[in-house]
């Protein structure tokens, strides 16, 4: 079973975001996403002070076994992006929710981001995935 970590909000794309202080959200891609593509050799990030829309392309991780598009859970202005990556693109396999983290988004809307599961809905359709 892949690690759901429940202080993260997931997207259904599987990507998952951790909320830092007001208005500055970290993303990544879940520890099943990882499993499922395999040793990863490449990611492209969108670039600092780009714009990225909830459920829009923000980047690509591709793997031995396939490339895989990065959807953006959040609206907003990227305002860091997880340059250790660029050289060490398998510290998304090692360590998804740590040092394996995407990007980092400025949040242009004060609503709550929708469209979300919290790790026990994660869980279910990650499940009913498998069937």
């Amino acid at each position: 079973m892949s690690e759901i970590p429940k202080d993260l909000q997931y997207s259904n794309s599987h990507e998952w975001v951790k909320k830092e202080d007001e208005d500055l959200y970290t993303v990544g891609i879940t520890d099943h996403a990882q499993c499922l593509l395999g040793d990863i050799v490449y990611i492209e990030l969108p670039g600092t002070g780009e714009e990225v829309e909830s459920s829009g392309e923000a980047g690509v991780v591709e793997s031995v076994k396939a490339a895989s598009d990065v959807y953006s859970p959040v609206t907003g202005e990227v305002v860091e992006i997880n340059e250790a990556l660029i050289d060490r693109p398998e510290l998304v396999n090692e360590d998804p929710y740590g040092s394996g983290w995407l990007f980092r988004v400025r949040s242009i809307h004060d609503a709550p981001i929708e469209n979300l599961l919290d790790a026990d809905g994660y869980a279910t359709q990650i499940a009913s995935e498998a069937h």
